[in-house]
């Protein structure tokens, strides 16, 4: 995928997991105090429900409440659907007593997923994919998938037996090396060898910040790392103020607090030279997901279901979604919806390799200097 991402017209459309973004998905009427969240992959057809017999139900719903505390709490639009799933699969408009009394006593920290399934385990491998479609569909019901409630997604992808081609529309499944030795070795010997060949240009850079401008050479902001984590980026200060607050604004083209200077450093991105330290420290890798400020990674969480699983790996200085033009100001809902959409893409698809193609086309493609302001 390279490009946009071509928006599809309903949530049911069979298409490759990761060549389509679906419009927001909907769990009940709408009110005026809440929106959809846009989902990332198309949910395939391709299961059956299973049977609704005592045994199967109580684990399905002890899977279900668990998933629903995945992420530290049930909130309401959770439980909500879990009792809709219930009446689904029952075919009744009211739960048996027995259910509701079950879910008011169940205690997440009794809960033992291995002993909860044993249950499903025999059960055929479609209406077994059909509950971790369940387990899919609770867990957005809040608006986000985060990464604990994938971890635990997958955790029962393990326990049901179920392959990963079975659960590719439901899960990220990061391209094997994404995390390990060869990526961090090259990110280090790449970042160590820039550093040591480049100091003269962060130096006269460093030197033209403080001259055209009062105050630091470098801001440094919090960003969100891998695991979610909080980390600190250094960037050579572009703008008049340094915002690291509540609220965040991004830069617009003829940003009045973007300096003269430092227009001509956002425009070449130089202003994120810095951020090789931040590669050297563990913080971030050359090539991934580009890290947002905290305020709108709190703001978009909501707005796109698989936002938060861009975290699975170390952002990084550059990435595939700037190469092939999504960066700079996301003025639209779909900017952001097709930046989020190539970063899984490329926790999917990462290879030395095509690292190597995308520091390529940093330097020398056009569309990575679109909407540089």
């Amino acid at each position: 995928m390279s490009g946009s991402v071509d928006l599809q017209a309903n949530e049911n459309t069979s298409t490759a997991a990761n060549d389509s973004v679906l419009p927001p998905v909907d769990d009940g009427p709408v009110s005026a105090h809440r929106h959809s969240s846009y989902r990332l992959t198309a949910l395939r057809p391709s299961s059956e429900p299973p049977p609704a017999d005592e045994p199967v139900l109580r684990a399905i719903t002890d899977v279900l409440l668990a998933a629903a505390q995945a992420d530290g709490t049930a909130c309401q639009r959770e439980l909500r659907s879990l009792r809709r799933i219930l009446r689904r699969l029952t075919a009744s408009d009211i739960l048996p007593d027995w259910v509701e009394a079950h879910i008011a006593a169940f205690d997440p920290t009794h809960f033992d997923l291995e002993k909860s399934v044993q249950p499903l385990r025999a059960l055929p491998r479609e209406q077994r994919r059909h509950i971790a479609e369940l387990v899919r569909e609770v867990c957005d019901a809040d608006n986000a998938f985060d990464i604990e409630e994938e971890r635990y997604l997958l955790g029962l992808v393990l326990v049901l037996s179920l392959a990963r081609e079975d659960v590719a529309d439901l899960v990220v499944h990061p391209s094997e090396g994404i995390d390990g030795a060869i990526k961090r070795v090259f990110d280090v010997i790449f970042s160590a060898a820039f550093l040591s060949t480049s100091w003269p240009l962060l130096a006269l850079i460093a030197a033209g910040v403080k001259v055209t401008s009062k105050g630091p050479a470098l801001f440094k902001q919090r960003r969100y790392g891998r695991g979610a984590e909080e980390i600190h980026v250094y960037k050579f200060r572009t703008m008049r103020v340094t915002e690291d607050g509540a609220k965040v604004r991004q830069a617009t083209k003829n940003d009045a607090r973007v300096t003269r200077f430092g227009a001509f450093l956002r425009r070449t991105s130089l202003d994120e030279l810095p951020q090789f330290f931040n590669v050297l420290r563990g913080d971030m890798s050359v090539v991934g997901p580009r890290p947002h400020a905290v305020t709108h990674n709190q703001e978009y969480r909501a707005q796109i279901l698989e936002y938060m699983l861009r975290h699975k790996v170390r952002p990084g200085i550059t990435g595939w979604a700037q190469v092939n033009g999504w960066r700079g100001e996301t003025d639209t809902l779909d900017k952001m919806v097709q930046r989020v959409a190539h970063d899984i893409e490329y926790i999917r698809r990462y290879s030395l390799g095509f690292d190597v193609q995308i520091i390529w086309r940093t330097v020398f493609g056009g569309k990575t200097r679109q909407n540089a302001y």
